[in-house]
């Protein structure tokens, strides 16, 4: 491939068109925008301000841009942080590649043949890019963008040219992904949610973390993650878990991009789920060591790394 396959973004002074202050008005001094803080609700008195107080906290002197979203359906809790922030998604994708062809599937009211079912499981078990590149191909911008429709993901754009890491999504669409996958609903059969909750809960133990770290031993862990290196900006290092059993059912999501290295990304995430599921469900957590060493970037097909 001769082109070029990623372009700088050009920067476009902001000050060019503006208006030229009267003489004799002091020109104000910039205002310094605040930090995003986390928002939080809860039907559970105290829960919202504990979460809020617990994440920021996890956060504090951590470097890079994260982005959290938390569900919680026993307690109707919700918290968010950055939830309309753009990221590139690297494998966290490939949840959205497995729901598109189950969704497609149901559509023509047809079984995954043998070749795509081991696919999907290479896709989502063990992160195989191959994999991922094949159903990718097979379905089309088209179904994708179709699925993303019926599932509401109205602020995700699939990667062009076949980057299917370069997709851009956000907290807000991968929670309402994960919503889709854990409950009942119009947009995936109970066969397909039970199927992708299956591959997610069967993911190679050196994947496994991210936001299953502190998880309790009473709930089943379901995870997807990403990561990738890029020239700018790093990297970016991903998590989404579905967490459900002994009462409780609840979702996040924390996307992060500007780790030095993967294992920061990481780290960064693992606080803040470790605050998460202490808040959530305040037992004591079984040991749970998910810190990956020498994890190579992933090498997609079709970006880069670097």
């Amino acid at each position: 491939m001769t082109h070029e396959i990623f372009r700088r973004a050009r920067v476009v002074a902001a000050g060019l068109t503006a208006g030229v202050l009267l003489a004799g008005v002091a020109a104000a001094a910039p205002a310094v925008a605040a930090a995003p803080a986390v928002s939080c609700t809860s039907g559970k008195a105290g829960l919202a301000a504990k979460l809020q107080k617990d994440i920021t906290a996890a956060l504090a002197n951590r470097k890079g841009t994260v982005a959290v979203g938390l569900y919680d359906r026993t307690t109707n809790t919700t918290c968010s942080l950055r939830a309309t922030t753009s990221f590139d998604s690297a494998s966290t994708v490939k949840v959205t590649v497995l729901a598109t062809l189950l969704w497609d599937a149901k559509k023509h009211n047809r079984y995954l043949t043998s070749t795509e079912t081991s696919l999907a499981t290479k896709m989502i078990t063990q992160s195989d890019n191959a994999s991922t590149t094949k159903l990718w191909n097979q379905l089309g911008l088209t179904k994708i963008k179709g699925f993303l429709t019926a599932a509401g993901m109205t602020k995700t754009t699939p990667g062009t040219g076949g980057y299917w890491g370069l997709t851009q999504i956000n907290v807000t669409d991968e929670q309402k992904l994960l919503k889709l996958v854990t409950a009942k609903n119009t947009v995936l059969s109970d066969n397909s949610r039970a199927y992708i909750l299956k591959l997610m809960g069967q993911v190679i133990s050196s994947q496994r973390w991210g936001t299953p770290a502190g998880a309790p031993s009473t709930v089943a862990v379901h995870v997807k993650n990403g990561w990738l290196s890029r020239s700018t900006n790093a990297w970016r290092v991903h998590s989404l878990g579905t967490f459900n059993g002994g009462g409780h059912d609840y979702m996040m999501s924390v996307l992060t991009v500007g780790s030095s290295t993967m294992d920061y990304g990481v780290a960064t995430i693992q606080g803040v789920a470790k605050a998460i599921h202490k808040d959530l469900v305040p037992v004591t957590v079984s040991a749970q060591r998910f810190t990956p060493t020498s994890q190579p970037a992933e090498a997609f097909p079709a970006v880069p790394a670097g």
